[in-house]
């Protein structure tokens, strides 16, 4: 079998992501097998992220494929991943991966990945498995939207959130979330009379809603959805704290409400707003560089999960500041932030290691890849943040609908106490 493993070849293309945005896509053979990975891309980034691509060009991130990547992986073997990823860090030569573009290391690492464990006639989850505990994550889903992600007139907090804690199968716990975005449907058509059907990057509803108004609405779903079906549905909210921060004002500016709040003002705002709606996670309420705010946050909510995504951007030295001083106690994880998949393992471990919740996510900017499902399982993420509609969206779902039959004897949902 280490023969089969052996790499034979790589190939790398431009193709289009879901906002139809230029990105990479690697292929890799070994003797015995293939695997195929593209990288997504984030709109509203974290300025610790590594380099995307060189000098922002996905044309030359493929040209350094063949030109200096090419040359020094063929011929390496696939089943060694810490081995492929401490290569490409070496080709790469800098701390942010800027020569080879992080997308692009991303890429070869999954695909690397994919290829071994077809070689090893294995579903790339199993082979990737690196924690006792194996479970399917519950899915965190984005129903309505804001901010970046959705344009003018849309509420200034980026992401409404639902997640169905209640589910007992993974089926279940999707097709909940459906329900939920449809029912927002209905009462935004209901009682939004400027409301047009429009919908964001990651196909939640975007309609011309202050926060507050909006959160409502998400919440009566959520409710009436909890009502017909049994299935508990808590709702969160990704405020992505770092696009509405104002660094020469020192404030966060809430443009859609005309309203401007110091850091104090910031936290007794999302600490009403996780009482009054019985929110069950938070991510970036504050932004990427407030750790002692997230830290005071983390103290005074009760049964919510304080979420930093751009504060660590899957990076185990920004994650070690955070658990010395108890900011968060969960950590948005997107492999493409760091670069290669065994950085992002390292994160994981240390931030399981601290009690911090990893929720495996999406970006808004997706490929039709499936391997985020995969992903979410290897590395024992009990929540998975992939949208709920959208043919880039449902290919991760549906990818977790089928691992949970065909392994429904190994694999139950995860299970939360929010």
């Amino acid at each position: 079998m280490a023969s089969q493993m052996v790499i034979s070849d790589i190939k790398a293309r431009r193709i289009f992501n879901s906002r139809g945005e230029e990105t990479i896509e690697v292929e890799v053979k070994t003797l015995g097998g293939f695997g195929r990975a593209a990288a997504p891309a984030g709109k509203s980034k974290g300025v610790h992220e590594v380099v995307a691509f060189p000098e922002n060009d996905v044309k030359k991130a493929v040209e350094r494929v063949y030109s200096t990547i090419k040359p020094k992986i063929v011929g390496l073997d696939a089943s060694n991943q810490e081995l492929i990823d401490k290569t490409l860090h070496e080709i790469d030569g800098t701390d942010n991966f800027s020569f080879i573009g992080g997308n692009t290391a991303y890429a070869i690492s999954l695909a690397v990945a994919e290829a071994a464990a077809s070689t090893s006639k294995q579903p790339l989850f199993y082979w990737l498995k690196r924690f006792k505990e194996t479970f399917l994550p519950l899915p965190l889903g984005n129903v309505l939207g804001g901010g970046k992600h959705a344009g003018k007139g849309t509420p200034d907090i980026q992401e409404f959130l639902v997640l169905p804690t209640g589910a007992k199968t993974f089926f279940e716990a999707y097709h909940t979330n459906i329900k939920v975005h449809k029912k927002i449907g209905e009462l935004l058509e209901k009682n939004v009379p400027a409301f047009t059907g429009g919908r964001g990057d990651e196909g939640a509803w975007a309609p011309p809603l202050k926060n507050e108004d909006a959160l409502k609405i998400v919440s009566e779903a959520a409710e009436k959805v909890t009502n017909e079906t049994g299935v508990k549905v808590r709702v969160g909210l990704d405020v992505a704290s770092s696009s509405l921060w104002d660094s020469k004002l020192k404030c966060y500016k809430y443009v859609g409400e005309d309203k401007l709040k110091d850091q104090g003002e910031q936290i007794e705002y999302i600490l009403e707003l996780i009482r009054k709606f019985n929110l069950a996670y938070v991510e970036d309420p504050l932004h990427e560089e407030d750790f002692e705010g997230f830290a005071e946050l983390t103290r005074k909510a009760k049964n919510c999960l304080i979420c930093g995504d751009d504060l660590f951007v899957t990076n185990k030295d920004r994650l070690k500041i955070g658990i010395n001083i108890k900011a968060a106690n969960s950590l948005i994880v997107k492999p493409n932030q760091v670069g290669t998949l065994t950085d992002t393992y390292e994160t994981v471990k240390l931030a399981k290691s601290a009690g911090y919740i990893p929720v495996l996510s999406h970006r808004s900017g997706e490929t039709v890849d499936t391997h985020l499902a995969h992903l979410s399982i290897a590395f024992s993420c009990p929540i998975i943040k992939t949208g709920v509609i959208g043919g880039e969206r449902i290919a991760k779902l549906n990818e977790l609908i089928r691992i949970e039959e065909m392994f429904a004897e190994e694999i139950s949902i995860a299970k939360l106490n929010i």
